[in-house]
């Protein structure tokens, strides 16, 4: 009841902004959108991030954490997002500033209108599915709008968006493409064990090859790269895409490829520990149990992200010779603090 009650308020105080509101409401939280940490006021969270160029040029991966996301200090905001194609880092760059925006105001709406037609007590109920709509409409708002962008061309470019909007011990995760989000809990014989919330979408699982197929585009691999599964237009050797799943990539939106997130949700609990979000690069060398160990193991929190992505990127230089490292991000969000 206290988080429906402080959700109200901090909706009474961000409708009072205006709608020409984006700074303003992020006056009333801090916003991390570069490696670095923080601190959550008003709860125990702690968040590390870091974000590393690879070798094939512009770093395309971009993050942000927003600390009081929706003027609640017990709401935290995190996403990763990676760009690909000729301008796919200023495509993630628009869509982690769009997202959350975009989320948070529909999000607000349904609350306010539910809290007005059924009470406190039906809007406990459905925080989950609120927010899981509010998601798949903020996405679809976000790609219409980069569709519409003059000044961005999207076409061939495009980036995966994989956030986390974390409510008191509610965490509603939304994944599009093929970023992964592994949480760190302790078992029962006290040891600390990967958990996978997330679904890479590439374009080679059974349901969506099957979209993809439907649509009349293309699932196959190139001979110099075996098992790697990708999306072509039906007449042509184009674009290629490694997701099923992205923001932007229009050349290809008719042919089955989607920008709707998978919304799912966890309770926390005492014997969680971190979530880590971080880009395919990380992924692409380290298994979900390896990355929880290298930050279960970290001593200083405040490194955690940063010996995450030295650790990946070391895993590129053994694992893969001769291939250019890949861009690598990873956002660690601590729910306790270290004396609890």
């Amino acid at each position: 009841m206290r988080q429906i009650s402080s959700m109200l308020q901090g909706l009474a105080r961000s409708m009072s902004l205006g709608k020409e509101r984006k700074e303003a409401e992020e006056g009333h939280g801090t916003v991390l959108r570069s490696s670095g940490t923080l601190w959550g006021e008003g709860s125990e969270t702690f968040a590390a991030v870091c974000s590393r160029r690879g070798e094939k040029g512009t770093n395309q991966d971009t993050s942000i954490v927003w600390e009081g996301y929706g003027c609640q200090d017990d709401t935290i905001f995190c996403g990763v997002f990676d760009g690909h194609g000729q301008w796919g880092h200023y495509v993630a760059k628009a869509v982690r500033e769009s997202l959350p925006q975009s989320l948070l105001c529909r999000w607000q709406e349904a609350v306010a209108l539910t809290s007005l037609i059924d009470g406190e007590k039906k809007l406990s109920d459905c925080q989950f599915d609120l927010l899981k709509q509010s998601y798949l409409a903020a996405a679809a708002a976000v790609d219409e709008e980069l569709r519409r962008n003059r000044r961005l061309d999207a076409v061939n470019s495009g980036c995966t968006a994989l956030s986390i909007v974390k409510q008191g011990e509610l965490m509603v995760i939304a994944n599009v493409g093929d970023s992964r989000a592994v949480l760190a809990t302790t078992s029962d014989d006290g040891d600390v064990t990967a958990v996978q919330l997330t679904v890479d979408f590439k374009p080679d699982l059974p349901q969506e090859k099957a979209r993809i197929m439907q649509c009349k585009g293309r699932v196959h691999c190139l001979g110099d790269e075996p098992g790697v599964h990708r999306v072509w237009l039906p007449d042509r050797e184009a674009p290629g895409l490694a997701m099923s799943r992205a923001f932007g990539d229009y050349c290809v939106k008719d042919c089955g490829v989607i920008s709707a997130p998978e919304v799912t949700q966890r309770r926390v609990t005492a014997r969680d520990q971190f979530v880590i979000l971080a880009t395919d690069g990380v992924w692409d060398v380290l298994s979900n149990e390896e990355a929880v160990r290298i930050v279960a193991a970290t001593p200083d929190r405040e490194k955690a992200a940063k010996r995450l992505v030295e650790c990946a990127v070391r895993g590129w230089r053994r694992k893969r010779r001769g291939i250019a490292v890949d861009d690598c991000s990873a956002v660690c969000l601590f729910f306790h603090s270290p004396a609890s």
